[in-house]
């Protein structure tokens, strides 16, 4: 059984006691949190939304939050002897897949 969901406008295929990354949502470690944009559901059978299945959620537990890996961009101007050189890490939560209701 298996669900996709969207969260920040992106889309993850989750599954029960499965562990996601997502951009950071505003809830404390420990709390549970209803995904409910549910895209598709699949057991027996395959449902899809249009675009969401309504009455269908997602319950997943926070683990922590964190910064994701360091992405540098540069960029260089030539013959001017110039260039710029900037990193960024993106802030990120982490999500314990807990059940899945259709």
């Amino acid at each position: 059984m298996f669900a996709i969901v969207e969260t920040s406008g992106r889309q993850y295929r989750v599954e029960m006691g499965m562990t996601i990354t997502v951009d950071r949502i505003k809830a404390e470690v420990g709390d549970t949190i209803t995904l409910d944009r549910v895209l598709l559901f699949s057991d027996a059978e395959v449902k899809v939304g249009t675009p969401i299945l309504e009455g269908a959620t997602v319950i997943a537990k926070v683990l922590g939050h964190n910064r994701g890996e360091k992405v540098i961009t540069f960029k260089y101007r030539r013959r001017k002897r110039s260039r710029r050189r900037v990193g960024f890490r993106a802030a990120q939560t982490q999500l314990e897949i807990g059940s899945i209701e259709a």
